[in-house]
């Protein structure tokens, strides 16, 4: 069986982007086998993974990739169920467009604000780019840090319409759980209670996408 891959992507910082890879790839741990690519030259990943303790390490495998992404992709494809791809904060580089090639699912983390909306406009004509090569690549925003009552999170909802990408209906809302498990070296499924409602976000997206 070959893997789904997923690469997580956005050429603006900040918007989540290893927050979302890592805790989606461990809430595809429960669910089968699952790697981490960490393809970011800042090591986020890896670094995030590198701070768990070691007699509670964090639940899946975490690797860096500095050769050809998509033949490293290629070689794991066979080896697990999910692989997901933390890709650089830039539009700049091979390596991103390399990720997506390889990948079957392009997730977009996206804050709600204006700025990470125009960001979004740019990675919207790189995906078109990329299905002139692979027309049957899947792509989605993610809206992460959201908040419900503000009227500016109800506002992105409204203008994501407009994008040729769409948004998937569930959102990673504003919590502290998901910085403080990433200080701990874990994600929000091993923090107990407290990562709970964070845990069931993260499942809603993953079935969300897996239906």
């Amino acid at each position: 069986m070959s893997a789904l891959v997923f690469a997580v992507s956005n050429q603006k910082g900040g918007t989540g982007k290893t927050t979302l890879s890592m805790n989606l790839a461990a809430g595809l741990a429960k669910r089968g086998r699952t790697l981490v690519i960490d393809a970011d030259p800042q090591g986020s990943a890896g670094q995030w993974a590198g701070l768990a303790p070691d007699e509670r390490p964090f639940p899946l495998s975490v690797i860096s990739v500095a050769g050809n992404l998509a033949r490293e992709v290629n070689h794991f494809r066979q080896n697990y169920q999910y692989i997901v791809i933390d890709c650089p904060p830039t539009l700049e580089t091979d390596t991103t467009r390399q990720a997506m090639l390889a990948s079957d699912i392009v997730l977009i983390p996206v804050q709600p604000s204006p700025i990470d909306l125009w960001a979004s406009v740019s990675l919207s004509n790189t995906i078109e780019k990329i299905r002139q090569d692979k027309p049957e690549i899947q792509a989605f925003i993610v809206v992460n840090q959201a908040e419900p009552r503000n009227a500016l999170s109800r506002a992105m909802h409204q203008a994501l319409l407009e994008f040729s990408i769409p948004a998937l209906s569930n959102v990673l809302r504003r919590r502290a759980i998901y910085r403080n498990s990433a200080i701990q070296g874990a994600s929000v499924f091993c923090i107990g209670k407290r990562g709970e409602p964070a845990a069931a976000e993260v499942n809603s997206i993953i079935e969300e996408l897996l239906q």
